[in-house]
């Protein structure tokens, strides 16, 4: 569980520092070259030209099922947590994590994909939505092509994995 805070603190992180890069809509024609661009790295990220790149936002809600807690609850989050590994592992899930507040916002996913059909379709992998336990609201995100490193910085500074 601490894995999936620390991929949804970095995501929160990355996502405030786009929010006021956002302010500038357009980069413009006149404005000089960034002396700090990598074009490779822009290229491999996906980036366009202010550093920015398409994704599927998805919201993970509190569904119609209820499952106490036990050993039926505890093999479908097992499963959820799997299916989020082997999804960022194929490098469709950029970031996940969840909520800790208390209402129906029990998590999210940021995936790599341009598509909300293409997120239905990831979605629908994962056992807390096939259970009922959880449901999926679906929102096309503009953000930083940076946020494609979360994984691979994640991986260096988390001791221990869920």
């Amino acid at each position: 569980m601490k894995t999936i805070a620390y991929i949804f603190a970095a995501s929160v992180i990355c996502l405030t520092s786009v929010l006021m890069s956002q302010a500038q809509t357009t980069a413009s024609a006149d404005k000089p070259a960034n002396p700090a661009f990598d074009a490779e790295l822009a290229q491999r990220l996906g980036a366009d030209k202010i550093g920015m790149r398409n994704y599927v936002l998805v919201i993970l809600k509190t569904g119609p099922k209820v499952i106490a807690p036990g050993m039926e609850r505890d093999e479908i989050f097992k499963g959820h947590f799997a299916n989020i590994t082997r999804l960022a592992d194929e490098g469709k899930l950029v970031v996940a994590g969840p909520f800790d507040d208390k209402n129906d916002w029990r998590g999210m996913f940021i995936f790599n994909v341009e598509t909300v059909e293409d997120a239905q379709k990831l979605t629908a992998t994962d056992p807390v939505i096939k259970s009922g336990l959880m449901v999926a609201d679906y929102h096309k995100l503009y953000c930083s092509a940076a946020l494609m490193e979360v994984g691979n910085i994640h991986k260096k500074i988390a001791k221990e994995s869920f």
